[in-house]
């Protein structure tokens, strides 16, 4: 199909994540700010929405090679997938990560003192993340698993405590913004990841990493924003009709 400038970023990210690459380049948030027109973006961001619209169907016309269409994955499955593949990766990385930038802290700081800036919204981000992973893992994400198996199986399935899942996905949306606006922060003061001329090896490593942990946050976010989160709630109201 053709997209329109009346199109939702978040939906065309969905139906194909090679859109994500079009968005990135214009600098348009596709995953925490994904329910938006293709048109209200572009006049945020002051990019022209006909070229935007023009490179995401000429990119969308070819071959697809190997990309995961995850909006064809069963729900139970995509949470299983995130929770091992984006809540691991965040773990493991942030600890590798914190490491690095205390040591670039320690022998740049005198003379890039952003870099301090920067750890103190990493650390930041970490935290929040790590809270953030542990409320989906044990609230949401068993209530989605509940829901997947009153539907395959056809045995009821009571309201949870929390009311609705419309309530829990508000907090998780809400801490997914925090958690672009913080990295957006990181991207403006590292200077988009730029190593100055005095770094390092391990500077380098660390604005890789930066850069690398930001872009599985981003898929991470699309992932729950844009799919998990759409099909929780109609698959609710399907099973527990007001």
């Amino acid at each position: 199909m053709n997209y329109q400038e009346s199109n939702i970023i978040g939906e065309i990210v969905a139906a194909d994540y090679r859109a994500a690459g079009v968005f990135k380049k214009w600098k348009i948030d596709f995953c925490c700010n994904g329910g938006r027109t293709i048109d209200a973006a572009c006049k945020e961001s002051g990019v022209p929405s006909d070229k935007v619209v023009q490179e995401i169907n000429g990119i969308l016309r070819l071959e697809k090679t190997g990309e995961t269409n995850f909006k064809d994955w069963p729900l139970d499955l995509l949470v299983d997938y995130i929770e091992k593949k984006h809540h691991r990766y965040v773990e493991n990385t942030s600890i590798e990560i914190k490491a690095y930038l205390q040591k670039i802290c320690d022998v740049h700081g005198d003379r890039h003192p952003e870099l301090f800036e920067i750890k103190e919204e990493f650390e930041a981000s970490s935290g929040e993340l790590a809270i953030h992973m542990k409320k989906e893992e044990l609230v949401l994400f068993p209530y989605v698993r509940k829901l997947v198996s009153s539907a395959n199986t056809g045995q009821p399935i009571t309201a949870p405590g929390f009311g609705t899942a419309t309530n829990p996905i508000s907090q998780m949306q809400h801490e997914h913004n925090d958690e672009g606006e913080r990295f957006r922060r990181i991207r403006a003061k590292s200077n988009e990841y730029t190593i100055p001329e005095d770094g390092c090896n391990t500077y380098r490593v660390t604005f890789a990493l930066l850069e690398e942990f930001e872009t599985d946050l981003h898929l991470h976010i699309h992932l729950e924003n844009n799919i998990v989160f759409p099909k929780v709630v109609e698959l609710e109201q399907q099973l527990l009709p007001n």
